[in-house]
């Protein structure tokens, strides 16, 4: 395999704003030769996040960042083409944490998290397993979980049109809950309203969109699924109801901002938190591997029943995966964005 080309990125310097070519750079290397207790595996699909984002900043965060000259960091759905190890035979198709690569190698000495071989045959696309099947659907399974909205309270949901949001508030819908969403532009928010289920959506590209989510909250704010903050999640901590739940899933508005020492510039009704009696949990999918089993069944199920939509905008080509990031984090996209790698 020495002879194949492996395209890949690497975190050449710390991005401030969007990602550059700089800060991130494309380049063609050998794929490595395997040794015992290894496995090579080809990725098929990259799951483009905005916690990428965040890894390649020095940041202080759940997990160390991205060292400078490391292949990106990332997570990914392949297939093991060769392979020294008993638990990821060839041919087996596995996830996990891929890198920004066209080949990883999965060492059993040097994983935290390691690879997890997928059933065969597969109960649903490849892509899946990195979306609602994968990380993406078990946060906001478990989200909803810790908010837990009840019968006719209010839930908000931001991002609603994302990979994250838009489970979450479908989640929540069967539990009785009254679900608002906030989304980019008036095209998403008729896709979360009329395709997801939603109540009501409003749409944050709009000059009135406080207006609009008073309107679409006459009965305040119970639970808040936060995927946004900055002036989003300020605004919405001025409309919490007394025993209010936030649930912290992301920030991110707030990624591109940071400059290496201020990661927000605060929070203006945070004292609300306290007026109300309000709860804030934030919370990290990796935290909860024990049940990633029971939440992907029960998911996985749903999709079944066609109880569960789920969307995949799918950008074809490593090379465009930068690129990718960038507009994801803008918003220019809906449901779960991932870099088609093989053709």
């Amino acid at each position: 395999m020495s002879t194949v080309t492996n395209r890949l990125y690497r975190l050449r310097s710390r991005p401030t704003g969007e990602v550059t070519a700089d800060n991130l750079e494309w380049t063609e290397e050998s794929v490595p030769e395997i040794s015992r207790g290894q496995a090579l595996i080809r990725t098929h699909y990259l799951s483009v996040d905005p916690t990428n984002r965040v890894w390649m900043s020095d940041m202080r965060s759940y997990i160390p960042p991205v060292e400078l000259d490391a292949v990106m960091r990332g997570a990914g759905v392949g297939q093991v083409v060769a392979s020294l190890r008993e638990d990821l035979p060839v041919g087996a198709h596995v996830v996990g944490l891929t890198g920004w690569q066209d080949y990883c190698v999965a060492d059993a000495a040097r994983e935290d998290l390691p690879f997890t071989v997928l059933p065969d045959p597969l109960p649903a696309p490849l892509p899946a397993f990195v979306g609602v099947l994968g990380h993406t659907g078990i946060s906001a399974y478990l989200g909803v979980e810790f908010g837990d909205p009840k019968p006719g309270e209010t839930m908000l949901v931001s991002a609603a049109a994302g990979a994250v949001g838009s489970i979450a508030g479908q989640l929540a819908k069967r539990r009785g809950a009254r679900v608002v969403g906030i989304a980019g532009g008036a095209e998403k928010c008729r896709y979360v309203v009329g395709k997801l289920g939603f109540d009501a959506c409003v749409d944050r590209r709009a000059d009135d969109w406080r207006t609009q989510l008073d309107l679409a909250t006459p009965q305040g704010i119970d639970v808040d699924f936060e995927n946004v903050g900055g002036e989003i999640m300020d605004h919405v901590l001025g409309r919490l109801n007394v025993g209010a739940r936030i649930t912290l899933c992301g920030l991110i508005s707030e990624y591109n901002d940071y400059d290496g020492t201020d990661t927000q510039h605060g929070l203006r009704n945070v004292s609300q938190l306290l007026m109300q009696r309000a709860q804030l949990r934030g919370f990290i999918v990796f935290d909860h591997v024990d049940r990633y089993a029971e939440i992907i069944g029960q998911l996985s199920h749903d999709l079944s029943q066609g109880a569960l939509i789920s969307e995949d905008t799918v950008v074809s080509g490593l090379e465009n995966a930068r690129d990718t990031l960038n507009r994801s984090i803008a918003g220019e996209y809906r449901g779960k964005v991932v870099v088609k790698v093989v053709d």
